[in-house]
Formats: structure tokens, C-alpha cells, sequence
């Protein structure tokens, strides 16, 4: 893995924080910024696969999907709907 050197600045209160997480998890702070900043990459890249994924959805063809699924079987053991829970008066 190649590695490479980036100057970081971070205001002092997020600093003192980082360090206090990353030595509660055990971790040196270098790693625990890297893991940091593959969270935040991962979060903004499924946001955009997922939007990207519903821009090609062909919303009719689904809903028909979903209208056909267990047609003409009962309902298994487990998929019951809960009771309503009566008010108290």
C-alpha cells in the first residue's frame, strides 16, 4: 500500500477529541483519522449509488413485483401483523 504525507489542521477541540477516541479505542490517531475519512468516503458514495440506483428504478414494474409475492399462499408462521392495541379508556 503506498502511503503519502498530508499536513492536517484541525481546531483544537476536535483535536483533543479525536485523540481521546482513538486511545479509548486503542488506536493510534493516524489510523483512527484514516478509518475516519473511509467512513465519511463510504457514506457519500452509497448516497450517490443509491440515488443513481433509483433514477433507473421502473417503479410500476416493481409494485408489481410486490403485488404478485406470496400470491395464493397463506401467510407463514411469523408473518402475521401485529394487533392493535386497543386504547385505555
Amino acid at each position: 500500500m503506498r502511503k503519502s504525507n498530508f499536513a492536517l489542521r484541525l481546531q483544537p477541540s476536535l483535536l483533543d477529541e479525536a485523540r481521546k477516541l482513538a486511545e479509548a479505542d486503542g488506536v493510534a490517531l493516524n489510523q483512527f483519522i484514516n478509518v475516519a475519512v473511509a467512513e465519511k468516503l463510504s457514506a457519500l458514495r452509497t448516497e450517490s449509488y443509491i440515488a443513481e440506483r433509483a433514477a433507473r428504478a421502473d417503479i410500476p414494474k416493481a409494485l408489481g413485483v410486490l403485488k404478485r409475492a406470496g400470491a395464493g399462499r397463506p401467510a407463514m408462521k411469523g408473518d402475521e401483523l401485529p394487533r392493535a392495541k386497543r386504547r385505555q379508556r
